[in-house]
């Protein structure tokens, strides 16, 4: 990758460049030292420019409809005025690394509109899909003019709260006539969703739609007394109730900003953030101390052959990588 001086990614991204913003995303997503180093050097520059966008993540079950969902809000925002940024996130595969990064076609509409800018990327097997330096990716978008940043995730279902923990509203796509609703939505899920949207409200299923929303509603007011969620329903492929959705969720983002309670969040999440990073730093650290290599093979030996507890062997292994840990 032929790398550009710091200066020059921050006046591109500034000037709202989409190949330099691309660039500039790739050296972020890169683990080289060398292209780390100039990467937090732009991300500091442009610091000053970052938060002024509405941070949304989108969830769903698997054929929910997500990226035509996103093409539908997506058009619907460029409608009116907004600059939409869209973090797809594709699954990564555990044996190969690969992903598909097939969700650009399918938002048709919207990859062509100049107000937009879709960026896929790998998991990288990152808990919730979410890509390791989707956090940096979005502080770039922002930078860039960007004024929505929508992060569709893989799925649900394994750490909800990565998603939750890096932007404003977490909204969550719901299927109705799958069978049982309530045994197909995680609890994980309804303690951090800020909005349900049954999708594919439309022709024979708009009953069930209705009926889904209102077992929502029920097993909400239930599980967070006082504290539900909105539970509404939608047709990304027709266009209906985009809008009032989109009128609900910015309303509620109002609020917060009016109470405060955005900044605080937004705080809050920038420190959590510093010890994700931590956390990755040090395990990073550890499979590459050459004396926990030496030792890990046989203490795995031992755990499958029932000669070590798990216990044991992790204390051995954290020993090995902080000999003052011993005393």
């Amino acid at each position: 990758m032929k790398l550009l001086t710091a200066e020059a990614y921050v006046e591109g991204v500034r000037s709202g460049d989409r190949s330099v913003l691309a660039r500039a995303i790739t050296l972020v997503e890169s683990g080289h030292p060398r292209h780390q180093s100039i990467a937090q050097e732009v991300l500091t520059r442009l610091l000053p420019h970052t938060g002024g966008s509405r941070r949304v993540g989108i969830s769903g079950v698997p054929g929910v409809g997500k990226s035509t969902f996103i093409d539908a809000l997506g058009m619907h925002l460029v409608g009116e005025g907004r600059r939409v940024a869209v973090l797809a996130i594709d699954p990564s595969s555990t044996i190969s690394g690969g992903s598909i990064l097939g969700d650009k076609t399918r938002m048709a509409r919207l990859s062509r509109e100049t107000a937009a800018y879709i960026r896929p990327s790998p998991s990288s097997g990152t808990l919730g899909g979410v890509a390791r330096k989707t956090r940096e990716t979005l502080l770039l978008c922002e930078a860039a003019g960007f004024d929505v940043v929508l992060v569709e995730t893989v799925g649900v279902g394994q750490s909800e709260t990565v998603v939750a923990d890096m932007v404003d509203f977490y909204l969550v796509l719901m299927l109705a006539g799958a069978g049982d609703e309530l045994q197909g939505i995680k609890r994980g899920i309804l303690e951090v969703a800020d909005m349900l949207a049954i999708n594919k409200a439309d022709g024979d299923n708009q009953p069930r739609a209705e009926r889904a929303r209102a077992e929502y509603r029920a097993a909400l007011h239930l599980m967070r007394p006082g504290n539900e969620p909105v539970v509404t329903t939608c047709s990304a492929m027709e266009g209906t109730g985009i809008a009032s959705l989109w009128s609900s969720l910015e309303a509620q983002l109002d609020k917060r900003v009016a109470s405060g309670a955005m900044e605080q969040r937004r705080h809050a999440q920038q420190v959590g953030w510093m010890w994700s990073m931590v956390q990755d730093g040090l395990r990073a650290a550890l499979h590459a101390n050459p004396t926990v290599a030496a030792l890990v093979p046989q203490l795995e030996h031992d755990v499958r052959e029932g000669r070590a507890t798990a216990t044991s062997a992790a204390l051995r292994v954290l020993g090995a990588f902080l000999p003052e840990s011993r005393a």
